[in-house]
């Protein structure tokens, strides 16, 4: 049975779009309207400057529904200009139409491809289908903008070219066991989009990427799956070609600035009645690239296992332990190896308490490379962090109580045997927190207290924040919501360097007649001069937020 589904013009964020039953369009209402629209406005002072944000920013944004005989058409548009100079708003369109099996995309899209190959989004066309055992899609578009700002310009941003890319996909699965999908993706830059100032010291790329997916169900209790990817990179397309000939000569040029590097994943999981666990072996090569990528690491395999259960239907356990080390290649000159474990527990003690514990611990050596390394330069480190978070709440006649308190302690050390102790830095937090609910006035009161001390080689670190809130709905019905939040903040630095701040939070929303809500909100920060010399009792510091927002919603039916 046909099913159609339309996503109307987007602006800002894409709306995913429910399908419809053809069959059902005669018994539906012939139009119906639902939505919302708004304006989000903020204002914001610090007598440090304006440098790091807009003193004023202001969102519109409208978001609805048109249901027509049952055909539902998202739609959404968003409005900012929260740029520094208010000359970049932002605005983006997204249309993602769909029809039975298939569904397209136009404008700002995303599609799910290999892990190694693809995680941003695109700008331009896109068409994906979907069947019970078949699915496939291809899209073209672009995947960043160029930036060619005034090098002259103080606030001039890093240049960039555009870049442009296109990719295939293709799979299988029978449902239940297994399936395979296989990837192609070209990604480019435009060397036209950058100014000729740049050409010299910044180099357009390109890389083509071939990957595969796949997962097997040996049994009820085990199954595999891999990621595998293999990608073929050139660093600088103005490189001379070389005169070699390949499957893909036709959409990608080998030249003598082209790395042909690998990527991949190899995973066993294993279901049981009441352990779930995961072996996982993985490899990076060096200098392994996409540029569908935003940023991934490289240089590197790990091997790791987790494990989870739950026993005595009272308490969750988890862990995992991983081992990881770079200089794949074995060219680099030291090795670092990387010990990665955590062990977590939580449990419901009773009704009223809650109980949770956390370790988490790291080890990091360097051993010989491609030379012996100096002793006085190996890094070798350990990092221990253990934390105990318990949780306590009941009733009392018209009070509502909730307890909870936190610790938590972290030691970093320094174990080479040269500079052992010279860098060791030992953390502990600590926490607690009440809230109670006076049914009696519709008011809820929360305090909470935290505290923390870090101690290094030479130096010392103290931080103490204590705050208070207090909520209270009013008039009929809640219409009117209020809050008040005020902290107190102490920070103290050895030899002398302190800052003391005191903060102030106020927000209030109404809502009239179901449908309009306004709200409004402020936050004053009051702080000393964190300078050692400067440092005393007086405020000189003022951050100030102001925010003004409005809400309409609205449903039309005929």
């Amino acid at each position: 049975m046909n099913r159609l589904t339309l996503l109307a013009l987007s602006f800002g964020t894409c709306v995913c779009a429910s399908s419809q039953n053809i069959s059902q369009i005669s018994k539906a209402s012939p139009l119906m309207i639902t939505g919302a629209v708004g304006s989000q406005n903020t204002y914001r002072y610090s007598s440090s400057g304006d440098g790091f944000s807009s003193p004023m920013s202001n969102a519109m944004y409208a978001y609805g529904n048109i249901n027509l005989y049952g055909v539902n058409m998202p739609f959404s548009f968003y409005y900012t200009n929260s740029t520094l100079d208010f000359d970049h708003p932002s605005v983006a369109f997204s249309l993602s139409p769909s029809y039975g099996k298939w569904q397209g995309f136009i404008g700002l899209s995303s599609m799910e491809f290999n892990s190694y190959m693809m995680n941003m989004s695109f700008n331009g066309v896109g068409l994906e289908y979907k069947d019970t055992n078949w699915h496939g899609g291809f899209f073209y578009g672009k995947l960043r903008n160029a930036v060619n700002d005034d090098p002259t310009d103080p606030h001039a941003r890093s240049p960039q070219y555009k870049r442009m890319g296109w990719g295939f996909k293709a799979g299988y699965t029978d449902g239940k066991k297994y399936y395979a999908d296989v990837y192609l993706l070209r990604a480019y830059d435009c060397l036209s989009s950058l100014g000729d100032i740049y050409h010299s010291t910044i180099k357009p790329q390109e890389s083509l990427v071939l990957g595969i997916k796949a997962g097997y169900n040996v049994y009820d209790w085990l199954s595999v799956s891999t990621n595998l990817a293999t990608s073929a990179f050139s660093t600088d397309t103005e490189a001379d070609e070389l005169n070699t000939t390949t499957t893909f000569d036709n959409v990608f040029d080998t030249r003598y600035s082209t790395l042909s590097r690998f990527a991949g994943d190899i995973s066993a999981n294993v279901h049981l009645p009441y352990v779930n666990a995961s072996l996982c072996y993985r490899i990076v090569q060096p200098d392994y690239t996409s540029l569908g990528t935003y940023y991934m690491m490289n240089n590197y395999e790990s091997l790791g296992l987790t494990a989870s259960s739950f026993l005595f239907n009272k308490v969750a356990l988890s862990g995992s332990i991983a081992r990881q080390s770079d200089n794949v290649s074995g060219e680099q000159l030291y090795t670092t190896y990387s010990y990665i474990y955590n062990v977590c527990a939580s449990s419901r003690l009773t009704d009223h308490i809650n109980l949770s514990a956390l370790f988490n611990g790291y080890v990091q050596n360097q051993k010989d490379g491609a030379i012996a390394i100096n002793d006085e330069q190996r890094i070798h480190r350990r990092m221990m962090s253990y934390s105990l978070m318990p949780s306590y709440c009941f009733e009392t006649t018209g009070l509502e109580h909730n307890i909870g308190l936190s610790l938590n302690y972290t030691e970093n050390n320094n174990l080479n045997r040269i500079t052992v102790g010279e860098s060791d830095v030992k953390t502990l937090a600590a926490g607690c927190s009440y809230g109670v609910d006076v049914d009696a006035l519709a008011m809820n009161f929360t305090g909470a207290y935290s505290h923390q001390n870090t101690r290094g080689y030479s130096t010392e670190y103290t931080s103490d924040i204590c705050s208070v809130t207090a909520n209270r709905s009013f008039l009929s019905d809640s219409k009117l919501d209020a809050s008040a939040t005020l902290s107190v903040c102490n920070n103290r630095i050895t030899n002398g360097d302190n800052s003391f701040s005191l903060g102030l939070e106020l927000s209030a929303s109404y809502t009239l007649n179901k449908v309009h809500l306004f709200s409004a909100s402020m936050g004053l920060n009051k702080y000393t001069d964190v300078n050692s010399v400067l440092a005393g009792t007086d405020f000189k510091g003022t951050d100030l937020t102001v925010s003004l927002n409005y809400a309409y919603t609205f449903s039309i039916a005929k």
